[in-house]
């Protein structure tokens, strides 16, 4: 027997009442099971850069069980490397198994729309790109071992103010290219066995009850065949949640609203071919779950060194004036609590209970044994101004060669609950750095945080930065190995370092009032916003610098006419110039010479990594698919080409572009009309139907106009005159004017009305 035949024999046996509890769950972490058909329950556990599974017979806020606390999504993007986040993925996995856990509830791939998002640090980027393909990378790693994953939060969940209440206020485009594209990506390459909705609202409906984005998007339209979950807590009509297409809710159990399905179903305003779909998907899920044995062990310390690689690949040294990597044999004054106390997660849900923590001072110490180390903790664990503690630290600064300065934002400025006011480290730790940097120059910060954090008041006055992130367990050892020379950090930045909380592009519609957030900026988040600006900022997106220095030459590609379904391959040489061994990673974006509707300048559509020894080339190729030179139209409701000149631009961060190449894109698509009585007569140019029906009657409306406003026909009036008396003007008003206006102003030689003429052009148009 087949598993779709043992399911539908399961289905056909379940009562009504069995059904609709299936829906829910039995407590905060299991499915319903039904014992007499033999259908077990399934476990979930938290996740995404660990697991966090409650300890037996716990509730949602009992203690887990030790697992790997890798590092956040924060720093997992700066790796951009998909390979590292698919092998920890099935490290997860694999403590998943050993833990009986059937699905871990992440990754994350909602957008950084604003840095004060308190749960930044679980989100990989504000790049739709980067984020779906590390989320895939993510879900592939995991479900390679046949553990399930929760790909979340579904969808346009960007601040923690009113989560479960707030409406997010977004034009169609913007949610498709911005806040979707990465669930898109994510669920049609890698198939995530379950997809969570979010709390929130998007125009005016609570997701779980969106049939626009659960039924039409998600299932019908991207074909997910998985289970909609939704967030913990976040349906409040069960009925309408299942016709939207939500197929479990969580936690349960919830005996009234397993009554309501029963009732709805009974009375008719529920279908049961609705409620026999959810249970379907759930079947399968549990299906699913059960072809993997579980229980066993893991190999901690194997993890361990794991989420040491990674750290040490994320982390991103920002400013630099040689001082590292550190010689060796200094006098090294360390100062900072979370030197002794790491920072190395953020808190809420994906708190993670470590197998161990790797202390930064201890580690610095363990591989640099010459050195002399001294230490003070230079702030408290809470927001009080302490200068004793600032002078303990200048003392011990003037004593050393070196100051290194741990900072790490606070757990009260960032966490999943609430969102972040500013963009400041505290006021003690500001005032900290100013006066250490003062009093010893050769001062490097080492940052720990979940997101930007603005570095103007103090970043000139020292001699290095390293963004460390929320760096997981491991995380001390990674910042030893950077500082000291045993790793060329590598990492590059995944989100843009703005100068001033002022300058982001959602600040004038952050977070929102009266149960609503508008998201006036649209497609202009991160670097796109910045761009569009022309806005300097403190470190742009893709920045990252190293020990050493590359070369790029030699870009080509691989055809300079061709077509959007075969996409175009770049290539290009990379040279390590300087001394060290090192990886660079090359980003290709995309700029469209021309379009319909606006773009943004450019768009990361390709990456790659690589590592190369001191004076070695290698050459890279990275192909940008159909996607890569797509826009959403609205109107079309699909994306689609349009045929013009792309430049391709192959740089190391968004703001340094190596070489620029273009290409002409042939569109294969066949777009029905959507011209009606009221477009505009730049909208029937842009059509390519349109325009070839229009322009025989182009020219006569031309003349007629020319004749109108200068009395001249054409063959009286020169440029220079037709110019002079403002006709020029007159022919910028007119393209965005309705055509059916513009005919308005010669009835008298058309011998039709303009409604008429219109008509006859759309039926021509449509015959084509």
């Amino acid at each position: 027997m087949t598993t779709s035949d043992a399911i539908e024999k399961i289905l056909s046996k379940l009562t009504l009442e069995e059904k609709a509890a299936l829906c829910t769950g039995a407590s905060s972490w299991t499915s319903v099971p039904v014992e007499r058909l033999g259908v077990p329950p399934i476990f979930v556990a938290d996740g995404p850069h660990g697991l966090r599974r409650e300890v037996p017979d716990g509730g949602i806020s009992a203690g887990s069980l030790p697992s790997t606390c890798f590092p956040t999504a924060s720093l997992l993007a700066a790796t951009w490397d998909v390979d590292l986040i698919r092998e920890m993925g099935n490290a997860i996995a694999e403590e998943a198994l050993a833990q009986n856990v059937d699905v871990v509830l992440g990754p994350g791939a909602n957008m950084k729309r604003s840095p004060l998002g308190g749960r930044n640090f679980e989100y990989y980027s504000e790049d739709p790109f980067l984020a779906g393909e590390m989320a895939a990378a993510f879900i592939n790693g995991v479900q390679s071992r046949g553990v399930g994953t929760s790909l979340k939060h579904f969808a346009a969940n960007n601040q923690e103010f009113q989560r479960f209440t707030i409406s997010a206020e977004i034009d169609e485009r913007t949610l498709r290219e911005t806040y979707l594209a990465a669930f898109e990506k994510a669920v049609k390459t890698a198939h995530p066995w379950t997809v969570m909705c979010s709390y929130n609202k998007v125009n005016g409906t609570l997701v779980s009850q969106n049939t626009h984005l659960l039924k039409e998007i998600l299932k019908e339209e991207w074909g997910f065949e998985g289970v909609i979950v939704s967030d913990w807590g976040a349906v409040r009509d069960r009925v309408a949640a299942l016709k939207a297409g939500l197929d479990w809710q969580m936690p349960g159990p919830v005996p009234h609203h397993v009554q309501s399905v029963v009732d709805a179903v009974n009375n008719g305003s529920l279908a049961m071919s609705v409620l026999d779909e959810s249970v379907r998907r759930i079947l399968r899920l549990v299906f699913k779950a059960q072809q993997t044995s579980k229980g066993g062990t893991f190999n901690a310390d194997q993890h361990h060194e794991l989420a040491h690689r990674i750290a040490c690949e994320g982390m991103v040294l920002l400013k630099n004036n040689g001082i590292l990597p550190l010689k060796g044999g200094e006098m090294i004054a360390v100062i900072g609590h979370s030197a002794e106390n790491a920072h190395f997660q953020g808190g809420g849900s994906s708190h993670i209970n470590p197998t161990r923590v790797a202390n930064p001072l201890l580690e610095l110490k363990k591989i640099s044994p010459d050195a002399e180390f001294s230490f003070c903790e230079g702030y408290p664990s809470d927001d009080s101004g302490r200068p004793e503690m600032i002078q303990e630290a200048v003392t011990l600064a003037l004593n050393a060669n070196v100051a290194l300065l741990f900072i790490a934002l606070p757990t009260f400025k960032e966490s999943e609950g609430y969102d972040r006011t500013d963009m400041q480290l505290t006021d003690q730790q500001i005032n900290l750095i100013r006066a250490v940097s003062q009093a010893q120059p050769n001062t490097v910060v080492i940052l720990n945080n979940g997101s930007p954090v603005t570095m103007t008041p103090w970043i000139d006055g020292v001699a290095a930065v390293l963004e460390s992130y929320m760096m997981g367990q491991a995380g001390g050892a990674a910042i030893a190995d950077i500082l000291l020379g045993k790793v060329n950090p590598c990492g590059k930045l995944a989100e843009t370092f703005p100068l001033r909380l002022e300058d982001t592009p959602a600040y004038l519609n952050w977070p929102g009032d009266a149960g609503s957030v508008t998201y006036g900026e649209g497609m202009y988040i991160g670097y796109r916003y910045y761009d569009a600006r022309n806005m300097p900022v403190a470190f742009p997106f893709g920045f990252g610098l190293s020990y050493t220095t590359f070369e790029y030459k030699n870009p080509s590609l691989a055809k300079t006419t061709f077509k959007d379904i075969d996409g175009v391959k770049v290539s290009v040489d990379v040279t390590n110039t300087g001394s060290l061994a090192g990886k660079e990673i090359v980003q290709v974006y995309v700029h469209d010479h021309q379009s319909t509707l606006h773009r943004p300048q450019k768009e990361l559509k390709g990456f790659a990594k690589l590592e190369l020894k001191p004076g070695e080339t290698k050459r890279v190729t990275i192909p940008l698919d159909f996607r890569a030179f797509t826009f959403y139209h609205p109107e079309h409701k699909q994306w689609i080409t349009e045929e013009g000149k792309f430049d391709i631009l192959i740089g190391a961060s968004a703001t340094d572009i190596r070489h620029t190449l273009t290409a002409t894109l042939e569109s294969t698509l066949n777009l029905p009309c959507i011209l009606d009585n009221e477009s505009t007569l730049n909208e029937w140019m842009s059509d390519r139907h349109g325009r070839q029906v229009l322009e025989p009657l182009y020219e006569m409306m031309v003349a007629e106009l020319r004749q109108r406003f200068t009395g001249q026909d054409a063959s009286q009036q020169s440029a220079e005159v037709g110019a002079a008396m403002g006709m020029n003007d007159v022919m910028d008003m007119m393209v965005d004017m309705p055509l059916v206006s513009i005919l308005h102003w010669g009835p008298q030689i058309w011998g039709k009305t303009p409604e008429e003429m219109v008509d006859e052009l759309l039926l021509k148009v449509k015959s084509l």
